[in-house]
Formats: structure tokens, sequence, C-alpha cells
């Protein structure tokens, strides 16, 4: 097992090594620390599992995770900090085989890595319990508006009155590339002032925590 391990963080790195060491069956092959040395480790490197943070420098882990497995460059484990149902969806739908929450016990980590290594699907207890959950309450997944890709968590901030440069840094994207987010999300709201998009999207529950 062919381990790639691309998160931001060091420390994260090092917990990773500690889980695989003395592992006879696995074997780390590179770490990048930012989502582009990612894609083009995996490239080089060709692993069976890339360990993928969400949010690292670059184009960011969603982005890198697309591009990783439409290359066919390696199967993906989401490890992340982030356990929103929109996060989770957003995740696989770029690709991820795996998703399991940093803070993971050893043996958790191990069982995910060898399950994805193999082609199969597993996510993390939290994020069963919350996707169980869901099915018995009978909520609606669907995103409104309907928004894809990144465009809920863009519409968030918007609604949390950050500007789009302050956006593009929160999530490690071009300026540019925050303006063609926030232009979709006006034709999708069908509006055509930012005030309406505030608007629009507190009514649906957007940007309730106040982000100053």
């Amino acid at each position: 097992m062919r381990v790639l391990i691309a998160d931001d963080h060091p420390v994260f790195r090092s917990g990773i090594r500690a889980v695989l060491e003395g592992e006879p069956d696995a074997e780390i092959v590179g770490e990048a620390a930012t989502a582009d040395e990612a894609i083009s480790l995996a490239q080089q490197l060709r692993p069976d599992v890339v360990v993928m943070d969400l949010h690292m420098p670059g184009v960011g882990g969603i982005e890198a995770t697309r591009q990783i497995v439409e290359r066919g460059l390696g199967r993906v484990l989401v490890v992340s900090m982030l356990e929103s149902d929109a996060t989770v969806r957003e995740a696989v739908r770029a690709g991820a085989t795996g998703y399991v929450l940093k803070g993971a016990g050893g043996p958790e980590m191990l069982h995910a890595l060898r399950a994805v290594a193999s082609g199969e699907a597993v996510f993390g207890a939290t994020i069963v319990a919350k996707i169980v959950g869901h099915i018995a309450d009978g909520k609606e997944a669907d995103v409104p508006f309907g928004l894809t890709g990144r465009e809920p968590e863009v519409l968030e901030l918007v609604a949390r009155g950050l500007t789009n440069d302050a956006i593009a840094g929160r999530l490690f994207l071009s300026s540019k590339t925050i303006r063609n987010y926030v232009s979709a999300i006006f034709t999708k709201l069908d509006v055509s002032s930012r005030a309406e998009v505030v608007a629009k999207a507190r009514d649906a529950g957007f940007g309730k925590t106040d982000d100053r």
C-alpha cells in the first residue's frame, strides 16, 4: 500500500507517519504541503492512496481530489476536520473513496487506508452516524438554489459579509475564481446585487454566524 500524504500541517503528516510505522504492508512514498504539489506528486509517484486534507493552499483539496481521480493517479481518502453534509457530498462527487475526520484513532485510520487501497468506500463513524441520522429523520439533502461544487461554501461566506478578496484568502483560491463563483450564484439566485444575495441566502439559513 503506497501512500501519499497531502496536508499543509507538518504535525498531521507526522501523525500519519506514526500510524503507518511498522506496518509491513504500507509505505509512505511522498508528502505534499499544497494541493498543487499533491497533484504533481501523484502524477510522479502513482500512489495507491492519497490522504487528502481539504483546506489546503493552491487549488484546494476538492479540486486536487477531482484531478487525481479523473487522471487515474490514485484513490483518495479525505481526512478533514470538516464534517458538514455539503462538504462530504462535495468530496464524494470529486471522486473521494473514503472520508474520515481528523482525530480518528490509529486503528480506524489504518482500516480506512486499507479499505480505500483495495477499492472499497469507507466513511468514519461520525460521518456514518450523521448520514444514518439524516435518513432516519427524512431530511432533504438537496442544496438550496441548485448550488453545486463550492458554491454553497462561497455563498455562506458572502452571507457572512466577506468580500471576494477575503473569501479568496479563506478558501485559498484566486479572486478571479471567486468572482466567477459569485457571478454563478447571482444567476442561480436570480438577483442583481450583493445585498439581494445576502438577504436571500440568510432567508435560506446561510450566514447565521457573524464572521467579523
